[in-house]
């Protein structure tokens, strides 16, 4: 007992780039790593959590220090507080179709990736999403480059073991179906902004053309986009339920 104690006292930290080197006196030097698991279904955020601690158990030189988030306000708050002291999170597991926040600025996973991109643009986001439509991949692609990019039903615990050990050592890394669909070219080059993905949301929730709010356009520009968003989708007619019904299918809501 006395030789551990005399051991931990001799610990020391050496600042090693965003995250933590600890050097033991048996030689020992373990990296701690900070990461945030973002899922709305807890039961998601524990099969992560548990990913963690098995490559922590693989490999004695890592050590993970964990947060977790269920919705978008929580997950922001943790992510304002690292770019406030000036820390950084290493690894971002992301689900992009989280509920908005309740001051409805934040309307789902990929405004938290631009977040993140922005306020701690060295942290390392592993994308994961039910959502497999080519035009959707490319466009988060487009919009976040993340890291690593899962889709939910390739995920096994052996893929998220890989994930994370491969987005830490040696990104990127993708499962199996975004790289199939990562080799198949979108027909068009055209890829939905925030602006696009606000006036689909709104219209989602029955907001009118009139009413809108945070869009940066006219009445009369909005009704222009919301025209393209439908040529896009290949909507015929003047209803936009087929526009909410498409949009919702292919995860842009």
């Amino acid at each position: 007992l006395v030789k551990i104690i005399s051991q931990l006292l001799l610990v020391f930290i050496i600042e090693y780039g965003d995250y933590h080197t600890y050097s033991y006196s048996n030689s020992i030097i373990m990296t701690v790593y900070t990461a945030l698991l973002i899922d709305d279904h807890p039961i998601i955020t524990n099969a992560y959590e548990s990913a963690f601690h098995d490559v922590q158990k693989e490999d004695e030189t890592v050590s993970f220090t964990i947060h977790i988030a269920h919705n978008c306000d929580t997950a922001y708050e943790v992510i304002k507080e690292h770019s406030e002291k000036g820390t950084n999170l290493d690894v971002v597991f992301l689900d992009m179709s989280l509920p908005a926040s309740k001051d409805k600025k934040i309307l789902s996973g990929e405004d938290l990736g631009l977040k993140i991109n922005e306020m701690l643009p060295a942290s390392r986001i592993i994308v994961a999403t039910a959502f497999n439509d080519n035009y959707r991949i490319h466009s988060i692609f487009k919009n976040l480059n993340p890291d690593g990019f899962l889709i939910k039903n390739d995920i096994d615990p052996e893929v998220l073991i890989t994930s994370v050990k491969e987005v830490l050592r040696e990104p990127p890394y993708y499962s199996k179906t975004v790289s199939r669909l990562l080799r198949t070219r979108i027909c068009s080059d055209f890829l939905l902004d925030d602006i696009d993905r606000r006036i689909l949301y709104e219209l989602s929730i029955g907001t009118k053309m009139k009413d809108i709010e945070n869009v940066p356009l006219s009445v009369h520009g909005i009704e222009k986009r919301k025209r393209l968003l439908k040529e896009i989708f290949n909507i015929k007619g003047s209803d936009d339920r087929e526009l909410i019904f498409v949009a919702k299918e292919k995860g842009f809501i």
